[in-house]
Parts: structure tokens; C-alpha cells; sequence
């Protein structure tokens, strides 16, 4: 079943890459007890991922915060190591916290996975974004395959 506004994030582990190398995150630690506005794309490195996505969150980050979020991530179903170099290729660091979600369990709990096998991506999570609150959903904006539109910084701006 796929999460809606006003559930409570589930249980699953994410991993960041830090300058001691990878270190698990705790869905619940992350989400307790602030607003995060979270996006997913279906990969690192990928042309609307790369040319889009993660560069309007990182361009509007202090646009972001000064709506009251208190921290804005990206996480996709890649292994740490890759999420923490795209990162830093898009100059992430600071405006945008990397979640490598390498086996797809968030994506999965959120019913929000997809198979890009066609592609050879193999199974990966959907283009969204949703708003945190203290580990409930907020707002959640799920695109259509294929779409760029309602996922992005920008429509998440028009909602806070």
C-alpha cells in the first residue's frame, strides 16, 4: 500500500556517506522531531535526476528553510558511495543530505518502488517528494512516470 498524508513514516534504514565512510541512519531518529522535505528520484547520475531535481533542492534550500523545514534530503536506490559522489558533484554538501536507500527498503515500505528493468536500473524508487513532519507526511506529490512536475523544489515551495 502506498503512504498518504497524514501516515507515519515506517521503519527503514538509510546510509550517508561521511568522511569515516558510510553510517546508517534510522528512519525514525531522522524524521523525530523536525520538518524534512524529502525527495526521491529513481537514480544518481541519471539526466533528469542530474539536470533537475537535486540541483533545484539544492538551489532552493534556504528557501526551504526559511519556510520552516528544518533539513531537505534526496535519496534514490543507489549504494552510499555513489549517492555521497553525486552529492558532491552537485554541490549538496550543506544545502542537501544524501540517503542511499542501496536495497530499496524505503522505497518498498512507502509503496513507492518501480521497475526499471526496461532500462536496466532493476527495481528503484519513484520520482517524489513529500513534506515530514515529526515522522508524519504532510504533503506528498507523486509524478507520473516519465514527469518532472510536481516533485520539484519550486511546487514544494507553492505548498509550504
Amino acid at each position: 500500500m502506498t503512504i498518504a498524508k497524514g501516515d507515519t513514516i515506517p521503519a527503514a534504514t538509510f546510509a550517508t556517506m561521511t568522511e569515516n565512510g558510510p553510517e546508517k541512519i534510522e528512519s525514525g531518529d531522522f524524521f523525530k522531531g523536525r520538518k524534512v522535505a524529502l525527495f526521491s528520484v529513481p537514480g544518481a547520475f541519471t539526466p533528469t535526476c542530474s539536470a533537475r531535481h537535486l540541483p533545484g533542492f539544492v538551489d532552493k534550500a534556504d528557501e526551504l528553510k526559511a519556510k520552516g523545514v528544518d533539513e531537505v534530503a534526496c535519496t534514490a536506490v543507489n549504494d552510499p558511495f555513489v549517492m555521497g559522489a553525486w552529492g558532491k558533484s552537485a554541490a549538496a554538501d550543506g544545502k542537501v543530505t544524501m540517503l542511499a536507500d542501496g536495497n530499496g527498503t524505503f522505497a518498498k515500505a512507502v509503496g513507492l518502488e518501480m521497475d526499471g528493468s526496461a532500462f536496466g536500473l532493476g527495481t528503484r524508487g519513484q520520482r517524489f517528494s513529500m513534506v515530514v513532519n515529526d515522522g508524519v507526511v504532510e504533503e506528498l506529490n507523486v509524478e507520473a512516470p516519465g514527469d518532472f512536475k510536481v516533485s520539484s523544489a519550486e511546487y514544494m515551495l507553492e505548498q509550504l
